[in-house]
């Protein structure tokens, strides 16, 4: 990777060169060559934590209603861990975590305050939509098309609100 020095002389100086997190100069032209990280970092989010009332419950909804696969389901200490994803996903899983206090259960439903909370990305719209309306999922908006993709908001078996979402660029 060429240092500040050449690519400030390569741009015959009229741009400056930043460090990634570094406040570029007032009113200038700055390009961005190094990371103030390691090389390579790699970051994903793993799981995301889904309250619900009951394990089997969940399981079956997201299996059997939604088409996810049971990535694992380990009895821990009077708990469980259970994963469970989309066919084809590669990172992120729900992890189905029950209730355990009076607390955590008013959360069931509600764990994002009314708002859509998960994003379930697909790569046929209508194939899903009918799919999941067949099965009894009930849309509380329906499909239509935005600059990003063809979109419509559906809730699961506890309430919470989900997306489902084609997007215009293929997913990587």
């Amino acid at each position: 990777m060429p240092n500040r020095a050449q690519l400030s002389a390569a741009t015959g100086g009229r741009a400056s060169v930043s460090l990634i997190g570094e406040i570029p100069p007032a009113n200038s032209h700055t390009v961005v060559v190094e990371s103030c990280y390691p090389p390579s970092p790699r970051q994903s989010i793993g799981y995301v934590a889904l309250v619900v009332r009951d394990y089997d419950e969940a399981i079956s909804w997201f299996c059997s209603t939604l088409g996810f696969h049971l990535i694992e389901d380990t009895p821990i200490e009077g708990k469980r861990w259970v994963l469970v994803a989309p066919p084809g996903s590669r990172e992120t899983r729900l992890l189905l975590a029950r209730a355990a206090t009076l607390e955590q259960e008013k959360a069931i439903g509600h764990q994002s305050g009314g708002r859509v909370f998960l994003f379930l990305h697909t790569d046929d719209f209508w194939r899903d939509y009918h799919v999941l309306r067949g099965k009894g999922v009930r849309f509380r908006r329906d499909p239509r098309e935005e600059s990003y993709g063809t979109v419509a908001v559906f809730e699961d078996l506890y309430g919470n609100l989900w997306d489902l979402l084609q997007l215009r660029s293929p997913l990587s």
